[in-house]
């Protein structure tokens, strides 16, 4: 078998162990066992449990990021652009529940290098998040760098919201991508439409 192959066949299974035990909790045994190797053969591609995890974290993380911008047209509107990466981000996630789950919670409580690992994946969606919002103020208000400290905040929330929604959709099969991305678009796009338009709230006197 080509290496190239043999190794996606030992990510494939690390990726299902450290999805449902953690990283501390996964067995290199088990994971050798599901990928159908010896576990002096995994050791001799990937090293270390920790390398293991980390390429994990970064095929998954690569992922996810290529299917939510495979998933937005730049021809549309800004609302229509991030209903579609919404769309894309909670299909991919629904699909792939092992992958997200190592992304979202396994990496986190593995310790700073992991957390890191994620962080990398996670900015590039933020910027991405942002210059749409950024994109849709600037053409609304004429002004492309008005607010730039409220956009970048903005879409932190959004991005975090979105991950929440994830986890939770993730524990409820009845839940659609489609679904959750209107839940996501009603949540966010309302607040940020406002804003679009000038109408910002404000603490009542």
């Amino acid at each position: 078998m080509p290496r190239a192959e043999r190794e996606r066949q030992m990510l494939d299974a690390a990726v299902r162990v450290f999805g449902e035990r953690g990283y501390r909790a996964a067995s290199m045994d088990e994971i050798a066992e599901l990928a159908g190797v010896s576990k002096p053969l995994v050791y001799l591609y990937l090293n270390s449990k920790e390398e293991l995890f980390t390429a994990c974290i970064r095929r998954e993380a690569q992922a996810l990021v290529a299917a939510v911008r495979a998933g937005v047209r730049t021809d549309v509107a800004a609302d229509r652009q991030l209903w579609d990466g919404l769309t894309a981000f909670f299909a991919h996630t629904a699909e792939h529940p092992d992958g997200w789950a190592v992304l979202h919670s396994q990496a986190r409580s593995g310790g700073e290098p992991f957390v890191a690992e994620v962080g990398v994946a996670r900015d590039e969606i933020v910027a991405f998040v942002t210059a749409l919002i950024a994109e849709a103020a600037g053409e609304a208000h004429q002004d492309p760098v008005r607010a730039e400290r409220e956009v970048a905040g903005l879409a932190q929330a959004v991005v975090g919201a979105a991950e929440a929604l994830a986890g939770w959709a993730n524990t409820d099969p009845s839940v659609s991508a489609r679904e959750a991305a209107t839940t996501m678009m009603n949540f966010a796009w309302s607040g940020l439409g406002n804003l679009m338009a000038g109408r910002r709230w404000s603490v009542p006197s």
